[in-house]
């Protein structure tokens, strides 16, 4: 150790300027331990405070005692207080457990409702697929006998309001199936 001091003076310069008086350059990777270390300032010794008079400590004790009596009001309060508060965390926890089993109970549904809409629309595909109106036109004509209807044999309507008509009597030449004029009173 002292081998490493003398070779960290060799490297080492001193510098005196007015302000310090002693700076110290240090060359190389290791630097010396000074030769003087800060002294610790120690405390004095402090006694422990001692009680006054043993009247006044007998007092502070009694005033403890009373500060530390909890009355029977106060413990109902809290009694009642950590009912309530138990009450609250117990419907919580129950409103939360069944709003997760609803919204389960909603996707459940919701896929159920996805795969019934891609099976209702296969089976609309599927059967629109399957009709082929110049089969049905040509089935019509030759097993049953059908012909087109003529130019003079088409009636055209105007429709009251809807999109059918229930012929309950014969549509009059007029083509006008309701109006004032036809209204008998």
């Amino acid at each position: 150790m002292a081998a490493g001091r003398a070779a960290s003076r060799r490297t080492s310069t001193y510098r005196r300027s007015a302000a310090d008086t002693r700076s110290m350059y240090v060359y190389g990777n290791t630097v010396a331990k000074p030769d003087h270390e800060p002294r610790r300032q120690e405390e004095p010794y402090r006694e422990p405070r001692r009680r006054r008079s043993s009247r006044r400590s007998r007092q502070v004790r009694q005033n403890q005692r009373r500060e530390l009596r909890v009355g029977k009001r106060y413990v109902i309060f809290l009694s009642v207080a950590a009912v309530m508060a138990l009450f609250i965390c117990v419907n919580y926890v129950r409103l939360q457990s069944e709003i997760t089993s609803r919204s389960s109970r909603i996707t459940a549904l919701q896929e159920e409702l996805a795969d019934m809409r891609e099976e209702n629309n296969t089976k609309y595909n599927s059967i629109v697929d399957s009709v082929n109106l110049d089969q049905i036109k040509q089935k019509a004509e030759s097993e049953m006998g059908m012909v087109p209807a003529q130019s003079g044999q088409i009636v055209e309507y105007d429709s009251p309001e809807g999109d059918y008509v229930k012929q309950y009597e014969q549509i009059p030449e007029s083509g006008i199936i309701a109006s004032a004029d036809n209204v008998q009173d």
